[in-house]
């Protein structure tokens, strides 16, 4: 990704110079699926794909966009006076909702401006490109303004962007992981009181693998408010006998003592995998903080397991995915990661081994599945920021 060409695409749209550039990346979360809603802890970290933008200001009041991965659309126009929700605007309305909660939050946006933004991550892949443009948008607003905006009111304002002005029910990690990232470290992050710890994942012989399944995701929605439901459920019978706000604030023993409390199998099995989850998830920065990613990556194949018997939120795609990753060489562990249902899953790979198994996991899933999937290699970077303005 360059940015001397979006600054060549700037000149060429608006006939001028951008004043300055900006990254915000994309995120994976790591392990700790599904229990961000049971009270538990996920554990993302930034990768190096992401949105980039070029931007200056503007002696109107006018935001004028263009997005090098929606040439079609055009440059797209509002006035910062008229900052509602437009169907017509399309991915406009991220940067527009971000915008406009950033000034209801005190902040003065004092003129218009314009901006080029391309984004390198795969569409529809799961890996937040939507939490990534409304980060971008809040620190170029900050960068081009001079505002001094604490980072953790950009991640909430992005979440409020997500929640009330898309519509959209999801949490805080995605903007949390793109906001906070930090290059060769995951976060150990508590949803519910947004504490969080750095954990160091030295990955030098190691590379992270993202392999999407390019199946459409039509089924997470219906199905991830049917999980928190059961969810739910479950932590009602519990509640019968147990002090507890969330099933993330039981031990695995405390659960096995008391799950007869919870009269439907299925119902229990979706306890269960919250409960176990979170567990593996502060494992998991036990063994980084030791260097031991071998555990580590047990611990991801243990959550996949738990993810396609337990939460049932796999299927067909993922599980081909997960299960020719486990018996490539060089995998340290593969899981999904997302909702699921589709979207992406990720292995860590020894160096030497990626290209065979990007060719093998790659000619097993479409022997079986009957079309392609892609695999991205990436890094774990750093959160969103300015970034040098190259010519």
């Amino acid at each position: 990704m360059n940015v001397s060409t979006l600054n060549k695409t700037f000149n060429e749209i608006f006939a001028a110079a951008p004043e300055k550039a900006f990254f915000a990346p994309g995120r994976i979360n790591l392990i700790g699926e599904h229990t961000d809603y049971n009270g538990g802890y996920v554990f993302p970290c930034a990768i190096t794909y992401g949105t980039y933008a070029v931007a200056r200001k503007c002696e109107d009041k006018k935001v004028r966009l263009y997005s090098e991965n929606f040439p079609d659309k055009g440059i797209i126009e509002f006035n910062l006076n008229q900052l509602d929700y437009d169907r017509e605007h399309n991915w406009a309305n991220y940067p527009k909702g971000m915008i406009r909660y950033m000034i209801e939050a005190g902040y003065e946006v004092p003129s218009g401006f314009e901006c080029v933004i391309q984004g390198n991550i795969p569409n529809g892949a799961g890996l937040s490109s939507s939490a990534s443009i409304e980060i971008l948008t809040g620190v170029l607003v900050a960068g081009l303004f001079g505002l001094e905006i604490p980072r953790i009111d950009l991640i909430k304002l992005g979440k409020k962007v997500e929640n009330e002005f898309i519509g959209v029910n999801s949490g805080i990690m995605d903007q949390f992981a793109v906001g906070m990232g930090k290059k060769d470290a995951g976060i150990l992050l508590d949803c519910q009181t947004l504490t969080y710890e750095y954990a160091p994942i030295q990955l030098e012989n190691h590379k992270i693998i993202i392999m999407n399944t390019n199946k459409r995701r039509e089924l997470a929605d219906s199905k991830y408010n049917e999980r928190r439901s059961e969810c739910e459920e479950a932590l009602a019978q519990l509640q019968r006998k147990l002090p507890i706000e969330a099933l993330g604030q039981l031990s695995e023993s405390e659960f096995e003592e008391n799950q007869s409390l919870i009269t439907n199998e299925t119902v229990r099995k979706r306890a269960k995998h919250a409960v176990y989850e979170n567990v593996r998830t502060l494992r998991a920065l036990e063994k980084l903080k030791a260097g031991n990613l071998e555990a580590f990556g047990q611990l991801m194949n243990q959550s996949h397991i738990s993810l396609r018997d337990d939460y049932e939120v796999t299927g067909l795609e993922l599980d081909t995915l997960v299960e020719a990753a486990w018996r490539q060489p060089g995998v340290i562990g593969a899981r999904m990661t997302g909702a699921g249902f589709g979207g992406c899953a990720i292995a860590i790979v020894e160096n030497v081994e990626v290209e065979n198994f990007i060719a093998n996991v790659g000619a097993v899933y479409l022997e079986k599945i009957g079309y392609k999937a892609e695999c991205y290699v990436a890094s774990i970077g750093d959160g969103a920021k300015e970034i040098e303005l190259v010519s």
